[in-house]
């Protein structure tokens, strides 16, 4: 079956922030019966295939989230065009995806996480950012599963 919704999230290396949106929103999702397909990729090529950041998936895992299985992969023109929704971490990731889409119906599709405009930290630096960061990301997926649904 088609998923309704089919929903990418996007960071720079895809082990941080990303992936622990894919997995707090696939959770959230699954949780509610929603027919949703939830992915993650990076803008850069460092970590194909790693596994996420051992203190994101701590972080998650503290929050009842379970990313461990997740897989870091790079961003392609084939998920550009396969996903519906395109949600980027930062505005330099906003910068990067736009930069390879040439339509406007494309770019429509993409739009930062935060709903205020703002990027959501990269932790990768400061072991401390990650719990604060889990904690902002699974507010925010709560969010957008609410507007999402609403949507026709």
């Amino acid at each position: 079956m088609k998923p309704e919704k089919r929903i990418l999230m996007v960071c720079l290396g895809n082990i941080c922030r990303s992936p622990l949106a894919e997995g707090i929103m696939r959770a959230k999702v699954l949780e509610r019966g929603l027919n949703w397909e939830i992915a993650s990729a990076g803008t850069g090529n460092w970590h194909i295939g790693q596994a996420p950041d051992r203190r994101g998936i701590a972080a998650a895992k503290a929050l009842g989230y379970d990313i461990s299985r997740q897989r870091a992969q790079q961003l392609s023109f084939e998920m550009l065009a396969y996903y519906d929704h395109i949600f980027v971490m930062d505005h330099n990731n906003l910068r990067d995806v736009q930069s390879l889409l040439y339509d406007e119906e494309s770019k429509n599709k993409i739009s930062l996480f935060l709903a205020d405009q703002q990027n959501v930290t990269d932790p990768y630096f400061d072991n401390a950012l990650f719990e604060p960061v889990c904690k902002q990301i699974e507010e925010r997926c709560e969010e957008l599963i609410e507007i999402l649904s609403a949507q026709i």
